[in-house]
């Protein structure tokens, strides 16, 4: 029986996924992401235009994913603002393991290639990274009203770089072929957010 468009084409974006974490995207071919996908060039057509049309898919694709799996992860039942922020970070650290395609940022990944060359793809990918630091900066806001931080910083700009951190970690991990070097990051990085509080708020943490 022929496999429902849909179903091509969601295997499609997820082999996208998967082979630009694992390659980058200048070096990703169409047949690259077909022989991931497990399907034919003919299903690509049917679908994509280009490997351009398929990243910006991808990219939409990627986000989605992502509000998904924060949205139902369980730190989000936490009431205090700042044990979430910091259940948020563990989580993360969480997701660091086996090869680094399977964790890392493609968005992130992207954007390094296709910034100043692909500008429609690279402002798909940064709207990602955005509306992930748009999600996150209300818990910021709400941990800085609770523990009566007072300081020239702002929520925006701790959610900022919080993803800074992150998609450096990142980088590091590919660099160095292994998950540690950005386990570390994300241990330094809640120990950062831990001081922060306490070293400006005047509330007891």
């Amino acid at each position: 029986m022929p496999e429902a468009p849909h179903q091509s084409k969601t295997k499609l974006l997820d082999a996208t996924l998967t082979v630009v974490r694992r390659k980058g995207y200048s070096a990703t071919r169409v047949e690259d992401v077909c022989a991931e996908a497990g399907v034919t060039k003919g299903s690509f057509f049917h679908h994509f235009d280009s490997k351009e049309d398929l990243a910006l898919a991808a990219a939409d694709h990627w986000r989605e994913k992502a509000e998904r799996l924060f949205n139902r992860a369980e730190f989000n039942d936490i009431a205090d603002p700042l044990e979430r922020i910091l259940a948020y970070i563990d989580f993360r650290k969480s997701l660091l393991g086996g090869d680094a395609a399977n964790y890392t940022c493609f968005a992130g990944t992207v954007i390094q290639e296709t910034y100043a060359t692909h500008p429609n793809l690279s402002d798909a990918c940064e709207r990602a990274i955005a509306e992930h630091t748009a999600w996150l900066t209300p818990v910021i806001t709400a941990a800085m009203r609770k523990y009566r931080v007072r300081s020239d910083w702002t929520a925006t700009s701790l959610a900022r770089h919080t993803q800074v951190v992150l998609q450096g970690a990142f980088i590091l991990a590919k660099a160095e072929g292994q998950a540690k070097v950005a386990a570390d990051s994300v241990d330094h990085l809640r120990r950062y957010i831990e001081l922060l509080f306490r070293e400006n708020g005047n509330a007891e943490i």
